[in-house]
This record gives C-alpha cells, sequence and structure tokens, in this order.
C-alpha cells in the first residue's frame, strides 16, 4: 500500500488555517474606509475547497498519522463535509445579515473558519490530548462569536455566561483525560480501548468515563448541562447562531461516539443507562420550557435541548445501528436548524427588534416566502414526512427500540407531540391573516415594515436554498446519507488494526 503523507490526513484544517490567515493578513492592508463584505467571500471560497478536500480524502486509505494522533476514514469524512456545510451555509447568511457599518468584519469571517479548524480536528482526532485542544480552538471562537454584538447587553452576558460554563465544563473533561491516562498510561484512543478492560483501578475508569460525559455533554446543550444554551441563543447574532447551534454540536458529538463505541465499549453497561437518563431529561426539560416561552430565539434554544434528547435516543441502538441513525440525526438537524435561524435572521433583522412570537403574526401575508420557509422548517422541526426531521427521528427511535429501550422510544414520541404544540403555535401566528380594523395588526405592519432587514442578495438566496435542498433531500430521498452514515458507523466500529502501535514500545512508529 503506497503511503499517505500526514498532511493529507488534516488537509481540510490546513486549508481552514490558510483562509483565516489569509482574511487577517488582507484584513490587516485594506485601508479603514474600504468595505470588508469580500472578506467573507474569501472565507466562503476557502469553506467551499475544504468541502471539496473533505470529500476527496475518501481516495485516501483509512489510516492514521501524525503518530497515530489524527485518522482519516469514511466516520472522519462524513463530519468534515457536514461542518464544511454548515459552515459555507453560516457564512453566506452572513455575508447579507451584517451591516456594512459593523467593526471588524474581517475577523467575524476569519473566527469562523479558525473555530472551523478545532470543529474539524476534532471529529477526526483519535488521541485524547488532540481532542481537547481541537475543543479549545473551535470554544474559542465561539465565545468571542456570542459576544458579537457588543452595542448590546446581551451580547456580552451570552459569552461570559458561555465562557464562565464552558470553561467550567472544559475542566471536568480534562480532568477525565488526566484519570484515563492515569489508568492506563496512554491517552490514545484504540490503545485505552484494549487496555481499559484489564486495568486494575476499575474505578479510575469509570470515574473518567463519568467527567468525559459531563465535559461533552454541556458542549451538545443535553440536561442538565444546558443553562447556557438559551442565553446564548438569545443574546448572540442570529448567523452566529445558526452555527453555534450545529457544528460544533456535530462535533462534539462525533467525540462522544468515539469516546462511548470505540473508547469505552466495555463499559456499555453503565454509560447506555446514563445516557438513555440523559435523552429523557433533555426531551422532557426542553419541551416543557419551550412551550412557555414568547421569545422565538428562546423558544428554539429550548427546542435545540429537547433534539439533543432524541438524537441521544439513538444511542440505546446496538453498535452501528445506534452510530447510524445517530450520524444521520445529527446531518437532519443541522439542514433544519440553519434553516430556521436564516429565516428568524431575515425576519428580524441584525438588531433583532422583532425577536416575540407575536412579531411574526400574519407573516405569511406580510411576506409570502419567508412565511412558507419559516413553515417548512417547523413542520421539519415537528418530523412531519418528507422532511429530515422525520427521518431523523425515525432511524433515532427505530435505533432505540432495537437496543432494547422501548420506553425510550415511547417517552421520545410523546415528547414529539409536546412539542408539536409550541412548533404549531408559531405556524398559526404566522399564518394568521391580518384584521383590518385590529390596531394591534397595524402596529404589527408598521413595525414589521420598519424594522432594518438583511437585503436579500445572492448570498443569503444561496444559504437558504442550500438549507431547503438538504432538508428536503434528507426527508425524501434519505438513501444516500444514510449510506454515508452506516459506513461511518462501521469504520467507528472496525478501526484500523494498523494505528495500534504495540503497548510495549514507546519509540514512534517508523515513517
Amino acid at each position: 500500500m503506497t503511503p499517505v503523507h500526514d498532511i493529507y490526513r488534516i488537509l481540510p484544517e490546513v486549508i481552514f488555517a490558510l483562509t483565516g490567515v489569509a482574511i487577517m493578513l488582507i484584513d490587516a492592508s485594506l485601508p479603514p474606509s474600504w468595505p470588508r463584505r469580500p472578506l467573507g467571500w474569501v472565507a466562503a471560497i476557502g469553506t467551499t475547497i475544504a468541502l471539496w478536500a473533505s470529500l476527496w480524502q475518501l481516495s485516501l486509505p483509512e489510516g492514521t498519522g501524525f503518530f497515530s494522533t489524527v485518522e482519516t476514514s469514511a466516520f472522519t469524512v462524513f463530519f468534515h463535509v457536514l461542518i464544511c456545510g454548515i459552515v459555507l451555509v453560516a457564512l453566506l447568511l452572513s455575508l447579507d445579515a451584517l451591516p456594512e457599518d459593523t467593526h471588524h468584519q474581517g475577523e467575524f469571517y476569519a473566527l469562523i473558519v479558525f473555530g472551523a479548524v478545532g470543529m474539524c480536528l476534532l471529529t477526526g482526532a483519535v488521541e485524547l490530548l488532540v481532542a481537547f485542544i481541537a475543543l479549545e480552538i473551535s470554544s474559542i471562537s465561539t465565545y468571542i462569536l456570542a459576544g458579537w454584538r457588543k452595542h448590546t447587553g446581551r451580547g456580552p452576558e451570552a459569552a461570559i455566561k458561555y465562557f464562565l460554563l464552558g470553561s467550567f465544563a472544559t475542566a471536568f473533561l480534562l480532568y477525565g483525560i488526566a484519570l484515563v491516562f492515569g489508568a492506563t498510561g496512554t491517552t490514545q484512543i484504540y490503545q485505552i480501548a484494549q487496555l481499559a478492560p484489564a486495568a486494575q483501578n476499575q474505578s479510575l475508569i469509570i470515574a473518567a468515563l463519568a467527567l468525559m460525559l459531563v465535559g461533552i455533554l454541556f458542549k451538545v446543550s443535553a440536561a442538565p448541562f444546558h443553562v447556557w444554551t438559551p442565553d446564548v441563543y438569545e443574546g448572540a447574532p442570529s448567523p452566529v447562531v445558526a452555527l453555534l447551534s450545529t457544528a460544533p454540536k456535530a462535533a462534539a458529538f462525533a467525540l462522544l461516539l468515539r469516546v462511548v463505541y470505540e473508547m469505552f465499549p466495555n463499559l456499555h453497561y453503565l454509560w447506555a443507562p446514563l445516557l438513555w437518563i440523559v435523552a429523557v431529561l433533555s426531551m422532557t426539560v426542553g419541551n416543557l420550557a419551550a412551550l412557555r416561552q414568547q421569545n422565538v430565539k428562546r423558544m428554539l434554544a429550548y427546542s435545540a435541548i429537547a433534539h439533543a434528547g432524541y438524537l441521544l435516543a439513538a444511542f440505546a441502538g446496538i453498535g452501528e445501528i445506534g452510530i447510524a441513525a445517530a450520524a444521520f440525526y445529527i446531518a437532519a438537524y443541522a439542514a433544519m436548524n440553519v434553516g430556521i435561524f436564516a429565516v428568524v435572521t431575515l425576519v428580524a433583522g441584525y438588531d433583532e427588534q422583532l425577536s416575540l412570537i407575536d412579531d411574526y403574526r400574519g407573516l405569511v401575508y406580510r411576506s409570502p416566502l419567508l412565511g412558507s420557509l419559516l413553515i417548512f422548517f417547523l413542520i421539519s422541526l415537528i418530523g412531519i414526512p418528507f422532511t429530515g426531521g422525520f427521518f431523523g427521528k425515525f432511524y433515532s427511535f427505530s435505533a432505540a427500540v432495537g437496543g432494547g429501550a422501548i420506553w425510550l422510544a415511547v417517552i421520545g414520541l410523546l415528547n414529539s407531540g409536546l412539542a408539536a404544540a409550541y412548533y404549531l403555535r408559531l405556524v398559526v401566528v404566522a399564518a394568521q391573516r391580518p384584521l383590518l380594523d385590529s390596531s394591534s395588526d397595524a402596529s404589527a405592519d408598521s413595525a414589521f415594515a420598519a424594522a432594518p432587514r438583511p437585503a436579500v442578495g445572492a448570498a443569503v438566496i444561496a444559504a437558504v436554498f442550500l438549507a431547503v435542498a438538504a432538508t428536503l433531500v434528507l426527508g425524501i430521498i434519505p438513501g444516500a446519507t444514510l449510506d454515508a452514515a452506516q459506513s461511518a458507523a462501521h469504520t467507528l466500529q472496525a478501526p484500523p488494526q494498523t494505528t495500534v502501535p504495540a503497548v510495549a514500545d514507546p519509540a514512534p512508529p517508523a515513517r
């Protein structure tokens, strides 16, 4: 077999890093009076090249590089493509959403692509310290992006809460890594999988698993580690929320899949019940809290917590079935969630003057296209057939039933019915015909007309089109994506044997 140069194993990450550096250098070279919007197109072009590089990695033989710290496989390519797609849509949406007078636009685009470096690296890391560094690269960028609207009180508040709670959760993850190193003498995932069952101190292994689960479940905003989510969603700009609510979660779920299925498969009897409980809590707490919300973004934040529970239900599946179902659900949720926040961006604008559910009253009549898109993405979040949300929930709950967690699937279905209440409330409000003699409707009309909204240019049209197309494809012809998810699951369940060097030989393998 022809050896593969290590740099090819991290080619998308290299492209993202070079794109970010190029944006920063160009931004520093331009006169202050020149517009920075073209830098967003540079970021979008770099992301498209990284997307192509991710697909090209399928032609590489499965294996690892950089002394068995990063891996290229169908699993990593699946999540690389997903993350690159999300970042591309978020960049296109930001191009038209950010006002021309926004300060430091170049840094905004650079932070997005630098964050993508960490997200992609996290999905391919097979060494825990590399995974930790990748998570920090991603987190630092998202902490700054969450507080981008510095002129509002909610922006800095969102960033501070996100940073403090995120740092606290990261400490749990790092402590778990330290414990697993103390028990096995290594931080390489494949070696840990071999050594953990025979470790003398099993209590250290169990404690490490628990601490790492806390750190990862915070990143995916699963209950009871969800308290940061509503404030961050409300305080961050909607294009940023479109990114925060999908790409970092996809990377964190990829790490969670590695930890439970690849690193600690022998502890299935421990982590499966724990994730069962977390899934039920996330679904129930998220949906009950969303029912009480009047702010659209806070409602969608609690909805995201509930969807984390639906996804975690797939972890009750046995082996490849659970992994494939979870991977497919991540892709479906990313498509419809990016889409719904694109619509929120177009309706509410950058400053979000129209943030309440009542502000969407009669949207179908004021802007038929926006109203129709809003309803489309809402019914996908409900899980109506012929949308990505339907097959996502179907595969997730089917995996739970196949794994023997029938009651978990039943609770998930009941929660899906509960979630339909607040989704349909927004649908009804948006579809209500305004009354000509109603003063409230007249004021709503004037508020909608006066609210500054992004210009609907080619970038935002492309972003919405990609989100709609992905949601429809995953709902009508999900076969190709499901096949890719199953290939990813097979790779995760059967890691290459060449990636596990002899434990007794501390020397690095021959290059």
